[in-house]
């Protein structure tokens, strides 16, 4: 396994790169968003209800720590940008994130993840964002598998597991890590190996 930390990549409508401070409060903004949070987003529920603790003020302190550790070898996190000839604006704009973190004492073995702005949702951007990572953590860093999942409900990461290859190994039932969900989730548990997927066909997603 190569410790070659989060290096640039781009795609034919992305650019992922470590993370900058200059877009980790629009990354807050769009982790705040109901739809996006209810998924993604884990922390202690004790702060659930206590509105000034996700403030910006309050959690740009937890941002900065985390690009202060952005361009570590072994941290891998990507903010997604969409290129200025696909935005509105004609400016470059940060829609989202990427990210395979350890899932367990084996490194070699991932853990991914994703979260976009709703905005950019059902434009297949998050499937071309987790792909080109995933190419990454297997073909540059060498790791040896993904160990993964999501919420059954959360259709769409669950479609995007699919569509890359991944195998369903099953689901579990436990007590919601997320802040601000309650009570018992389905999870849909997601595998997949280096072999597998390099040795996967899927028309117009991995060829």
């Amino acid at each position: 396994m190569n410790l070659i930390g989060s290096k640039t990549i781009e795609t034919e409508r992305l650019i992922l790169r470590s993370s900058k401070m200059e877009e980790q409060k629009r990354l807050w903004e769009i982790l705040m968003i109901p739809e996006v949070n209810k998924w993604y987003l884990v922390g202690s529920k004790k702060h659930a209800n206590n509105k000034e603790h996700w403030t910006w003020e309050t959690q740009k302190k937890f941002y900065k720590s985390k690009v202060d550790k952005a361009d570590n070898n072994d941290v891998f996190v990507w903010s997604v940008f969409l290129k200025p000839e696909y935005t509105n604006s004609g400016h470059e704009e940060v829609i989202g994130q990427v990210s395979a973190q350890e899932s367990g004492e084996d490194i070699t073995i991932r853990d991914v993840g994703w979260y976009m702005d709703p905005n950019y949702q059902g434009k297949g951007y998050a499937t071309e964002a987790a792909k080109a990572m995933i190419d990454y953590m297997f073909k540059e860093v060498e790791i040896n598998g993904i160990s993964s999942g999501a919420v059954k409900d959360n259709i769409s990461s669950c479609k995007i597991f699919e569509k890359l290859g991944f195998n369903k190994i099953g689901e579990i039932m436990e007590e919601s890590p997320y802040t601000f969900y309650d009570g018992i989730l389905t999870f849909s548990k997601y595998g997949l190996t280096k072999e597998y997927y390099f040795n996967y066909e899927n028309i117009g997603i991995r060829r």
